[in-house]
């Protein structure tokens, strides 16, 4: 369990949390000198699930992802500068600039792709699940997607799929209170999307999803359970996105007093406070981290300029597979 973690896994988990935070807000910035073709959906705030998540898979298990994914591909291993020159619409991009945001996929780290349909990684989840089930790998796929996700048919669909088969499928709601701009008392009767799990015969668990260690330990029930043949777990980690749905949201439906709250719940500054506290860590090794990750960073972004973009006659290539 999470509390008898070595320094070195502690360290690695601190360190993805803030390549996931730092880089979002370099996108924020790029985003802000039209350096982004389309849309972006930022993670930061929510950096605790995926990393809690990942640091429990190996490099041949697998993720599906969303439209908010920037997070999920860091986590699991994505190289930051074809990450990047993707968003940035780059030839040297994982999808050589043709995806951008929402659609990374790395097949090499088990990254099975982003998707910018809400619940659209539900079914490829459990596709990926039979996969591993026919070949009898050993390996677990990680589905990431939101609260509105929940109620869409494919969930209901694809969760009683994997848990009817008993499938090898970590079901991972990341719970930010709104899909888009949404409350989610407003479309559902139930507090836990977990409570759902009941319908379909699996545990469901309900953790902190501000909590990376908290996540950890839920993950790692889970996928223990999904690789030893018991089937599938639902998780619903309670996080909250610190910016709008997506760059042009204000998000000014929700209110003042819950922002500041969430934002006192901040899960890199709780992870550093909870490192600090065990002296798992020194405040002068976490400013190194953070130096280290900074120039990560800027030496991604400085790639992802100095690419270049596409050729027009590109757009023909990679059409069929």
């Amino acid at each position: 369990m999470s509390q008898n973690l070595p320094k070195e896994k502690l360290t690695e988990m601190l360190r993805k949390m803030l390549q996931i935070r730092l880089f979002e807000e370099k996108v924020f910035e790029s985003y802000a000198q039209n350096l982004v073709p389309g849309t972006i959906h930022l993670y930061a705030g929510e950096e605790a699930v995926a990393v809690g998540v990942c640091s429990n898979l190996g490099i041949d298990d697998y993720i599906t992802s969303t439209h908010r994914g920037h997070g999920h591909c860091i986590a699991k291993g994505a190289d930051l500068k074809r990450t990047m020159a993707e968003i940035l619409g780059k030839r040297t991009g994982y999808c050589k600039g043709k995806g951008g945001s929402m659609h990374i996929a790395d097949f090499s780290i088990g990254m099975l792709g982003a998707t910018a349909v809400v619940g659209a990684g539900l079914p490829i989840a459990v596709g990926a699940g039979l996969s591993i089930r026919l070949r009898k790998t050993g390996q677990v796929v990680a589905c990431f997607f939101g609260e509105g996700a929940s109620n869409q048919g494919t969930f209901h669909e694809s969760i009683n799929m994997a848990s009817t088969w008993k499938l090898p499928v970590v079901f991972v709601c990341e719970n930010n209170l709104y899909a888009m701009g949404t409350r989610q008392s407003k479309v559902m009767a139930i507090e836990n999307v977990a409570d759902r799990a009941v319908a379909y015969g699996i545990p469901g668990v309900v953790t902190d999803g501000n909590d990376v260690l908290a996540v950890y330990d839920a993950a790692q029930n889970a996928i223990k359970r999904a690789r030893d043949g018991g089937g599938p777990t639902l998780i619903e980690c309670k996080t909250y996105r610190q910016k709008g749905h997506s760059r042009v949201d204000a998000a000014k439906y929700r209110p003042k007093e819950e922002v500041e709250q969430w934002l006192g719940k901040d899960p890199i500054r709780r992870f550093r406070e909870r490192l600090l506290q065990r002296d798992s860590l020194t405040i002068t090794e976490i400013e190194q981290i953070e130096k280290e990750v900074l120039a990560e960073i800027e030496e991604a972004f400085k790639f992802a300029l100095e690419s270049p973009f596409p050729a027009p006659e590109e757009a023909l290539e990679d059409v069929y597979a």
